[in-house]
C-alpha cells in the first residue's frame, strides 16, 4: 500500500513530539522554571529570526504595508509551520495593536505539568518566535500571555 505523507503534517508533529523532550531536558539542566521560561523564549526568538527568510522564500510574500497585512502573514506562517490557524482579534482603534489567539496549541497536546511547574510558560517558544520574526522586519512587539 502506497500512502502519501504530507511533509507539513510530519514536520509539525515531529516538532510537537520533540518539544516535550526538549522542555524536560531544560527542566533537568536549569535551576528554575523561570530560567526555563527565559531559555524557551530566547530559543523561540532565534528560530523566528531564521524563519523570516524561509517564510518569504516559501510563500513569495510581498512587503506588508500595514499591521493588518502583517497579521495575515503571521496567520499564514502558523499554518505553514505548525498547521494551526490563530485568530486575529482585539484590534486597537488606532490599528496599531491586535491579539493573536491560539485556540488549539499543538505543543500542549500530550502535556501534563507537575505542580512544581505551575508558573511555567510551556509554550514560551511561540511568542519568542513571533517576536524574533517581527523584529527582523523592524516591528516592535510585546506579549501578554493569558
Amino acid at each position: 500500500m502506497n500512502r502519501s505523507v504530507d511533509p507539513k503534517k510530519v514536520n509539525s508533529e515531529l516538532f510537537t513530539l520533540t518539544y516535550g523532550a526538549l522542555v524536560v531536558q531544560l527542566l533537568n539542566d536549569l535551576e528554575s522554571v523561570e530560567d526555563v521560561n527565559k531559555h524557551l523564549d530566547r530559543m523561540g526568538y532565534n528560530i523566528g529570526v531564521r524563519l523570516v527568510e524561509d517564510f518569504i522564500a516559501r510563500s513569495s510574500a510581498d512587503k506588508c504595508y500595514d499591521l493588518r497585512e502583517t497579521a495575515d502573514k503571521l496567520q499564514a506562517a502558523f499554518r505553514m509551520y505548525l498547521g494551526i490557524s490563530p485568530s486575529i482579534a482585539n484590534w486597537a482603534p488606532a490599528g496599531d495593536e491586535f491579539s493573536l489567539m491560539i485556540d488549539t496549541n499543538p505543543l500542549t497536546e500530550f502535556v501534563e505539568l507537575p505542580d512544581t511547574c505551575s508558573n511555567m510558560r510551556y509554550s514560551a517558544i511561540l511568542p519568542g518566535m513571533v517576536r524574533g520574526a517581527c523584529e527582523m522586519v523592524h516591528l516592535e512587539v510585546s506579549f501578554s500571555v493569558k
